[in-house]
């Protein structure tokens, strides 16, 4: 599977996250849960470079290299957008 690693890391971050559901149901103090929020978004960033470097080592090498102008544009469209997508948060 190409994004095993991926799907992994997600199920981690998945109980992390009701793990900080239940801190918030319990009451507990409020900078221990943001660090908690902070870990899980660390880890999300880091399971999203990881698949933006898969897809720059597969993807964008592909159409590249390929024949086709309109490929290489719209895989370089999709990068710049990501990136400006994250500007943005």
């Amino acid at each position: 599977m190409k994004h095993e690693s991926a799907l992994q890391r997600l199920k981690t971050v998945e109980g992390h996250i009701r793990g900080i559901q239940r801190m918030v149901e319990d009451d507990a103090y409020c900078i221990d849960v943001i660090r908690q929020i902070q870990a899980v978004q660390a880890a999300l960033n880091k399971i999203s470079s990881n698949i933006l470097e898969e897809h720059l080592q597969s993807c964008l090498i592909t159409a590249v290299r390929g024949d086709s102008v309109e490929d290489r544009q719209r895989v370089l469209k999709e990068i710049a957008d990501v990136f400006d997508a994250a500007m943005k948060v």
